[in-house]
């Protein structure tokens, strides 16, 4: 579904990325962790063109997205949730929904308000709220719905557990593994491992910009060396 290899990415002068290789495959959990500054949200934003790379490449169902716009690349059937949300706060969470609808794409269920509203049920109760009068954990399931509006095959998801009530980490992580068995394919940053270990197949590490493991998430689990050396605080 996505591969990266190579890839490289600067912030002015500033190298940030050394190099990153990854892989999503169909219906696959992959979760980026790592330390603050680690690289995570570099990777998602070069991946959707926001930072371009610097060397490296980046295909997503073998076709290459070099030189793409963000706006060409989300067409082409990748959503991004940033880690600010970006909710618009004056519409409200129906009309939030219409910003993000797109056309259904072969082979893929539409997704629909009332569908949404079933995978977040919180939502439902809100629907005629402005964006600006929920609470972090209600924005953060705003924003996944409506970029799902945009019928994508693979989500990025960058830190969507954080600042979060434990209650709606939970409810989140029932999502995603919903939108697992919908043959998403998904990649997110997150730091809080039990919450990445809760839906993530495998788990990337990065360390300063560097690729320092890919495995499956449960080798990481039960490996207490390998936590401590790169994502202890």
């Amino acid at each position: 579904m996505l591969a990266v290899e190579g890839l490289h990415a600067h912030y002015g002068r500033a190298h940030i990325l050394h190099g990153v290789s990854l892989t999503v495959g169909q219906g696959e959990v992959v979760c980026l962790l790592g330390r603050n500054g680690a690289g995570k949200s570099t990777v998602m934003k070069a991946i959707m063109g926001l930072v371009p790379p610097s060397a490296g490449h980046v295909t997503f169902e073998g076709r290459p997205l070099a030189g793409q716009p963000p706006h060409a690349i989300a067409r082409a059937g990748i959503g991004y949730v940033p880690e600010e949300r970006r909710i618009f706060a004056d519409l409200t969470v129906l009309e939030n929904l219409e910003v993000g609808r797109r056309p259904a794409r072969p082979g893929l269920r539409r997704w629909t308000p009332e569908r949404l509203f079933a995978l977040f049920p919180s939502l439902d109760a809100l629907r005629h709220r402005p964006g600006g009068q929920m609470s972090g954990g209600e924005q953060q399931m705003l924003t996944i719905a409506r970029t799902l509006m945009g019928n994508p095959r693979l989500l990025l998801l960058d830190e969507p557990s954080e600042g979060l009530a434990p209650v709606v980490v939970e409810r989140m992580a029932a999502a995603i593994a919903e939108l697992k068995t919908e043959g998403l394919s998904i990649l997110l940053s997150e730091q809080n491992l039990a919450f990445a270990g809760a839906v993530a197949d495998r788990a990337t590490i990065l360390e300063v910009g560097e690729l320092r493991h890919d495995g499956p998430m449960a080798e990481l689990l039960r490996d207490a060396p390998l936590r401590a050396r790169y994502l202890s605080v």
